[in-house]
């Protein structure tokens, strides 16, 4: 959600800016814009929808200057027009911001009773007005920032450039992640390593409540009391040309097809090819003594998460509950003393599974996180960190980066039940050896485009759509669900389907197709009875099922999808891909913008 760059150099600004920003359009934004010093002066270009419409302005004005600021913005106070979009600023000062600044409208009324005249509906005009009357008063850029981050109230990242200062920036961070990027003689700041690792692999992750002073020789850190600090630099592993779409139509068609490289690195890193056991890190804490595990996560990382409490709970027989972060900490569960917090996150910055990440370390839980970025928020304030070695995901849909989470979780529950005494010899080897047919079976999948495509037909048509799946498929179904909603912009709901005669089985006539996840195992029988009612009323069945289910489920299904076998345990994992590969079918049928769907973020740094 929304993204900041800046740099303070020895070359021209935009065009590094606007680069940069492109590296961070899979944030999710609806704007756009650049500000840099010119001769002294801050001069400005912005624009309204994608970077191109940015590029296009600067191609007929070009924008000259060696300090700037870029942002894409993601519409929060006021529209997504030209007029809200970042920077904001005066004649004296120019500012970028990503977050919220809660106070905002009290800050307002105080300044435009100082005679401070406001031009946008935005909250983040509020920090620039207010160091602007700083400013006024006398005080030097760095006293009039400081003085202004001490007002604010809220989630913020923010880069500020003062004119008349062609070699200084100040930054500053609560909330909100923001990164210092250290160069030969340029300095800059960025929402995430990815945006800076053309420019420097050297970063320091700033803290909440930290701000920066940058010149082209450096940086000084603060606190908010004004105290010196210091912040580790490292060697950030983001790779600068790992971004690309490599001919693909799409990032999400191109990520589509690294599902099986991307759980195959994962388990590789989980699994002993010599043992072929499952190895976890030294963990500071006895897993056989966890009591119980709270799981929480946002969107498809939740669906992960629900998929891995079957795994724990049926193999290691270890109680799972599980929440999605935006409602934990306000449900405030009692929480038992030694218990794991494992929470799950793409980008390691999701503001509300972050807020339940601090809330049950407050409660006096171990924190173990699954992520795919190892030097995010999350990462820095987790007692382990499982990574996920997905690489880059760029489409705000996640897909590769959901099965990643799958493979850990999966890992986790074998580690977990071996460490408990629930596991025998032979079953780990039976479980392993599924994990790690994975791969092949999962890039047997894009043969199955053309009954995926008939699919796809069916539904692109459909106004509402049902999601049915029993035990660990019904995360599955949730998750093919969200899918579609996300980048096709059907209406799609996903149910238990032992659950459909309690109510949802109404809604199904021939205008509502059904799409169904009946792979053979345990479960079969039951799931193929709810589909049977679903279709003796009318039910237009859109099955997904293995070549063990596929004759039994012929006899119902007017649309069939027969996916590899395999094991029950990893079966979830293969139909996830499955239905995404739906959802990304649909969605070119619909002609959506399938990588950046409206109203959509990457990463939600905000509550």
């Amino acid at each position: 959600m929304c993204g900041i760059v800046g740099i303070v150099g020895g070359r021209d600004a935009a065009p590094v800016l606007l680069d940069a920003l492109r590296r961070l359009e899979y944030r999710g934004y609806d704007s756009a814009g650049i500000a840099t010093l010119v001769n002294g002066h801050i001069e400005r270009r912005r624009a309204e929808g994608k970077l191109d419409n940015l590029a296009t302005v600067l191609e007929a004005r070009a924008l000259p200057g060696i300090t700037g600021i870029g942002h894409t913005r993601w519409a929060t106070h006021g529209a997504p027009t030209e007029g809200n979009a970042h920077p904001h600023g005066t004649e004296r000062v120019s500012v970028v911001h990503n977050g919220i600044i809660e106070n905002h409208a009290e800050l307002r009324a105080e300044l435009e009773g100082e005679g401070q005249t406001f031009s946008t509906e935005t909250d983040t005009e509020t920090v620039a007005q207010m160091v602007d009357l700083f400013l006024k008063r006398g005080m030097s850029p760095r006293d009039a920032a400081f003085a202004c981050f001490r007002r604010l109230q809220g989630a913020y990242a923010l880069a500020i450039i003062f004119a008349g200062h062609k070699e200084l920036m100040i930054g500053a961070q609560h909330g909100a992640p923001l990164a210092v990027g250290f160069g030969e003689s340029e300095m800059f700041l960025g929402s995430d390593s990815l945006a800076l690792s053309p420019l420097t692999r050297r970063i320091a992750y700033l803290r909440d409540g930290d701000w920066a002073v940058l010149s082209r020789e450096g940086a000084e850190l603060f606190d908010m009391s004004g105290e010196p600090v210091e912040r580790e630099i490292r060697q950030t592993a983001q790779i600068a040309g790992s971004i690309g779409k490599d001919g693909y139509r799409h990032y999400m068609e191109k990520e589509l097809h690294e599902h099986p490289l991307v759980i195959g690195n994962t388990l590789r890193r989980m699994i002993d090819p010599a043992t072929r056991r499952v190895v976890l890190p030294d963990l500071p804490f006895d897993l056989a003594a966890v009591p119980r595990v709270t799981m929480t996560a946002c969107g498809s990382a939740f669906y992960a998460g629900m998929i891995g409490r079957y795994w724990l709970e049926g193999e290691a027989r270890l109680p799972v509950d599980a929440d999605v972060a935006s409602e934990l900490r306000y449900r405030e569960p009692p929480l038992t003393p030694g218990g794991l917090a494992l929470l799950i996150s793409q980008s390691g910055e999701t503001a509300d599974t972050l807020a339940a990440l601090r809330s049950l370390r407050e409660g006096g839980q171990h924190v173990m996180s699954v992520l795919n970025v190892p030097e995010s928020t999350m990462a820095r304030e987790s007692d382990v960190v499982l990574d996920t070695v997905a690489g880059p995901e760029i489409c705000v849909a996640s897909t590769k980066a959901f099965t990643a989470q799958l493979s850990v979780l999966a890992c986790v529950a074998i580690g977990a039940a071996r460490a408990r005494g629930t596991l025998t010899d032979a079953r780990e080897e039976e479980l392993v050896q599924a994990l790690l047919d994975l791969p092949g079976r999962a890039a047997e999948l894009f043969g199955l485009g053309d009954a995926i495509r008939e699919v796809a037909e069916v539904v692109a048509d459909a106004r509402d759509v049902l999601y049915l799946g029993r035990g660990a498929q019904f995360p599955v179904a949730l998750e093919g669900a969200l899918k579609l909603k996300e980048i096709s912009y059907i209406h799609a709901e996903a149910y238990a389907a032992g659950e459909m005669k309690h109510g949802p089985i109404a809604l199904i006539d021939r205008t509502v197709p059904v799409v169904a996840l009946a792979p053979n195992g345990r479960l079969f029988e039951k799931t193929a009875s709810n589909l049977q009612e679903a279709r003796a009323r009318g039910g237009r069945l859109m099955c997904f099922t293995d070549n063990s289910g596929a004759a039994r489920m012929a006899r119902i299904a007017e649309k069939m999808v027969v996916l590899p076998d395999a094991h029950e345990f990893t079966a979830p994992i293969l139909h996830s891909i499955a239905v995404q590969m739906l959802a990304y079918e649909v969605a070119l049928l619909k002609g959506t913008d399938v990588d950046q769907p409206r109203n959509l973020a990457k990463s939600v740094t905000v509550e």
